[in-house]
């Protein structure tokens, strides 16, 4: 794979709360760019670890991490925010909503802290209101009953729902979904996974999708299993 290629690139990588105690460790990894890859594992294998690491949240105690050609690890932490905020939409497991905020605030927040994803928003849909409203209503929340709600208001899937809307705004070009479906029934699941895939293919945007449900791999085009990549294998702990 060409570095051109590669979205993200891993190399010998180590990190852990206690450094003689690595939870991840970690030979090689490469991510193809514009792909939708499946990170598979059990709770605890590590996968929550590793985004934060990709993200920028978190930073490696050895080897190198290379997102998009740039070793985020070496930008000071404000930069790997704004490197964060500019180019990539996440959706954590806790979904890390704002209560005070309502539904429309929520989503539209990015594009507050990103002149760019703020400028994909009117290159593509006329506004950030627009393109929140559309891909509210693509998640199954009509915007006529739900723009103005505050989100301690929603129930547990509804709230994840509107944690994908604001990840998906202003097109990043990395999208991370941490067990994003977990509290989704079936139908919602699939819509769910259909629009993360849509959009990463109109976008051309990277996917990298976590769960341990396997039988979810199916719909991306990689497959991964941590198991066989993290060294670590002893008292693994996200």
């Amino acid at each position: 794979m060409s570095l051109s290629d590669t979205a993200i690139e891993i190399s010998s990588l180590k990190f852990g709360w206690k450094k003689h105690h690595p939870i991840l460790s970690i030979n090689e990894l490469n991510i193809q760019r514009n792909a939708r890859t499946f990170l598979k594992g059990e709770s605890g294998s590590g996968k929550s670890t590793l985004l934060g690491l990709i993200a920028g949240i978190l930073t490696p105690d050895s080897g190198y991490l290379k997102v998009f050609d740039l070793e985020v690890s070496s930008l000071s932490s404000a930069k790997r925010d704004q490197f964060r905020s500019e180019h990539m939409g996440i959706i954590f497991q806790m979904f890390n909503l704002l209560p005070f905020l309502s539904i429309e605030e929520n989503v539209s927040l990015p594009c507050r802290f990103s002149k760019v994803r703020k400028s994909n928003c009117h290159k593509n849909h006329g506004s950030v209101e627009a393109e929140a409203k559309e891909l509210l209503n693509k998640l199954g929340l009509d915007p006529k009953l739900f723009w103005e709600r505050k989100v301690s208001d929603l129930s547990v899937g509804q709230q994840q729902r509107v944690a994908a809307a604001r990840a998906l705004i202003g097109s990043p070009s990395i999208i991370i979904a941490d067990e994003p479906t977990s509290a989704l029934d079936t139908k919602n699941r699939n819509s769910f996974i259909e629009l993360l895939s849509q959009s990463a293919s109109t976008s051309e945007t990277t996917l990298l999708f976590v769960s341990h449900d396997e039988t979810l791999a199916s719909e991306f085009d990689f497959t991964i299993d941590i198991d066989n990549i993290n060294l670590a294998t002893e008292g693994l702990n996200q």
